[in-house]
């Protein structure tokens, strides 16, 4: 029986920040001093992210970003302040939209919701002041020192809603990070397609929904 649900936030609850990512790769990119896109910029950003993020020492996500966009600007000569580059995604992070379905969603919810994000713990309860939202329970990896899908994260989650990994979903649009990590810690996931992909056929995906409004159904 469902007592639980555990809910990732950018690309689930609210909108991600891919566009905003892409305009501050494209503007290292136009300011490089090697012939580089902006694809090509926000390929080896998400790259460099990942070590840093992986890495023996935690860092913040705000830390984590500025650092590996240092290290990116570095290698294509790039001049320029990865912080000030870097300014307008953490604005973004305290106000994003919603996604769509979301705050009906919500506002039906009937069974603990615990938010389980990786984004530091300050961003993420400014993003719910903003929208006004209210959940059970708030894991973040600022507070656990672990980024998903680190099996920390989610077994936090289960603590904080006094319930075991086969009474819960977990529901996210990371194929790595969201469904790969849960189905690690013994946790069915949801992943939200919301780009039209095409998911590997061994990706241990329970259900697939375009937003929470999908949900419903499997609630039921």
């Amino acid at each position: 029986m469902l007592k639980g649900l555990l809910l990732d936030f950018y690309g689930t609850v609210v909108e991600d920040d891919d566009a905003m990512m892409a305009d501050i790769a494209d503007g290292v990119a136009a300011r490089a001093s090697v012939p580089v896109s902006g694809r090509d910029v926000a390929t080896a950003w998400g790259v460099e992210f990942e070590a840093v993020a992986s890495g023996p020492r935690f860092r913040s996500m705000r830390d984590s970003a500025m650092s590996s966009l240092a290290s990116v600007m570095a290698d294509v000569g790039c001049a320029g302040d990865p912080a000030a580059l870097c300014a307008a995604q953490f604005r973004y992070w305290r106000s994003p939209p919603l996604r769509p379905g979301t705050r009906e969603f919500l506002s039906r919810a009937t069974v603990p919701i615990c938010l389980v994000s990786d984004v530091d713990s300050d961003d993420l309860e400014a993003a719910m002041a903003h929208h006004g939202l209210a959940v059970t329970a708030v894991v973040t990896s600022e507070a656990t020192r672990a980024y998903k899908p680190d099996r920390a994260m989610f077994s936090r989650a289960l603590a904080a809603l006094e319930l075991e990994a086969h009474e819960v979903l977990h529901v996210g649009d990371s194929l790595t990070a969201d469904v790969g990590g849960a189905h690690a810690a013994g946790i069915r996931a949801v992943w939200v397609n919301h780009r039209g992909q095409n998911a590997p056929t061994d990706a241990p995906v329970a259900y697939e929904i375009a937003d929470l409004s999908g949900l419903a159904g499997i609630l039921r």
